[in-house]
């Protein structure tokens, strides 16, 4: 998810912005309508703390999988 936010704001909430992209998401910062900057994480390659937040920040924006949906995704292919 990408986050769109003027100078101004960013400046009063800067410590959120980059909470919200430790998180995985992007921040796009614009003068008016013009974006000028974009905040993204720098990612590590054996960071798994980073790794696993990443993923539970992405599976935070998902709807929950039902337990019919796991059995069609198993079912899924096979012949009775």
């Amino acid at each position: 998810m990408t986050v769109k936010v003027k100078v101004g704001e960013a400046k009063t909430h800067l410590s959120e912005l980059l909470a919200k992209v430790e998180a995985g998401e992007e921040v796009i910062i614009s003068r008016g309508n013009t974006p000028i900057a974009r905040l993204s994480r720098i990612r590590r390659e054996n960071d798994i703390d980073a790794v696993i937040a990443e993923i539970k920040a992405m599976r935070s924006t998902l709807q929950p999988t039902t337990q019919a949906e796991i059995r069609e995704w198993r079912d899924e292919g096979r012949r009775y």
